[in-house]
């Protein structure tokens, strides 16, 4: 599972190189960074979900994988942010916050599976 993100939102945001997406920022390492904690969380999230009789935080966990793409995701190749604001807007505003949304995404997220490995007896 964790692969399959990692290889399918870094295609996406143009983090791996491929020939379909090409990036319209730099990449830097914390955009790396954020990319393989989000991918962890959702390989982990789904294996914990699974043992778990009665699995829990499936919203929460759908934000904090919503909130670790935004963190390194180009802002102005987000059709959806763009359609909200001006690219312009984006870079000015939106792109310094991308580090403080990628850790507050890693902590939030670190602490759901902390939360639901409390509550399940088989894991």
């Amino acid at each position: 599972m964790s692969v399959g993100v990692f290889v399918l939102f870094g295609a996406v945001t143009g983090l791996l190189p491929n020939p379909v997406y090409v990036r319209m920022i730099d990449r830097t390492p914390a955009d790396y960074l954020f990319l393989v904690a989000t991918a962890v969380f959702a390989g982990a999230f789904v294996y914990q979900r699974s043992l778990a009789e009665e699995p829990i935080g499936d919203r929460f966990a759908a934000g904090g994988i919503v909130g670790g793409f935004l963190a390194f995701g180009c802002p102005i190749c987000n059709a959806v942010l763009l359609a909200l604001f001006s690219s312009s807007a984006l870079m000015t505003y939106f792109d310094p916050l991308r580090p403080v949304l990628g850790v507050a995404s890693v902590v939030f997220s670190a602490g759901l599976l902390v939360y639901q490995r409390r509550r399940c007896e088989v894991c």
